[in-house]
């Protein structure tokens, strides 16, 4: 997959350097921006990592003007695992705070998504655009019908986002049949303030752009927040299926469904 840009590739991972350079950038994001930590956080060679990485595909937008000697060439990734790659005893990432059996009773063809994340330089111009494009060709190859995910807000006190957290729960909570729900102890209710205090700008402001995004293209969430303190975060879980997806998310699908894999 080529980029607009003619020195920006985007492409899955192929090797161990290439998840490594991936892990470099989500130090970068989550660690040194954002406060994170975990039992498999290298500080000395500045890699974010977890046990999930061997079993996810990792999309990489890559500038060719970088040294990859240095890890430092991935200014883009996303990582993503299809349903179907797990065995009967499987687990995803979300497991950890979210009970998923309503996806996994579905019997549909799911998709995983975390760890989305650009390099602070490159916010804010086509990089995450890109990323979107790409994940629509796999999503599109691979004929998923239910992408899901955590995504998060900074900080682990619920109270100070009473707004955005409040707002998500009445407006865009899941339907039963997608609704996975936050498992204790991490859970925090969402429905912090009644709707008739609630604006929608002010929420929507409040929230990071990622989830944003996901809104905008036909995101719903699940029921209740869950507090990740080793990430510093509060996350919610969005549920996106691919057949109700906004025009605006058809559209990137379609995009991703013309380009070359």
């Amino acid at each position: 997959m080529i980029a607009d840009d003619d020195h920006l590739v985007l492409r899955l991972a192929r090797d161990r350097r290439d998840v490594r350079a991936a892990q470099r950038l989500r130090y970068a994001v989550f660690v040194e921006e954002m406060g994170a930590d975990g039992p498999l956080v290298d500080h000395a060679a500045r890699l974010e990592a977890d046990a999930f990485d061997p079993i996810f595909d990792h999309l990489l937008l890559v500038d060719t003007r970088r040294d990859p000697a240095t890890l430092d060439d991935v200014v883009g990734a996303y990582r993503m695992l299809p349903g179907d790659r797990l065995g009967p005893d499987g687990r995803f990432y979300s497991d950890a705070e979210y009970d998923l059996a309503v996806l996994r009773a579905s019997g549909r063809r799911l998709l995983e998504l975390g760890r989305s994340c650009v390099r602070r330089d490159y916010r804010g111009g086509l990089a995450m655009l890109h990323l979107w494009n790409g994940l629509a060709a796999y999503v599109a190859d691979r004929r998923i019908e239910v992408l899901f995910g955590v995504a998060s807000f900074p900080g682990t006190d619920p109270a100070r986002l009473a707004v955005p957290l409040s707002w998500l729960h009445h407006h865009c909570l899941a339907p039963p049949a997608l609704r996975v729900v936050a498992r204790p102890p991490a859970r925090a209710e969402m429905a912090i303030l009644p709707p008739d205090r609630l604006d929608r700008r002010a929420a929507l402001r409040a929230m990071p752009a990622l989830i944003r995004a996901y809104l905008r293209m036909g995101g719903l969430v699940g029921d209740g927040a869950s507090v990740d303190r080793a990430f510093n975060t509060t996350d919610v879980c969005l549920v996106m299926e691919t057949a109700h997806l906004s025009a605006r998310g058809r559209a990137l699908l379609a995009r991703g469904m013309e380009r070359p894999a």
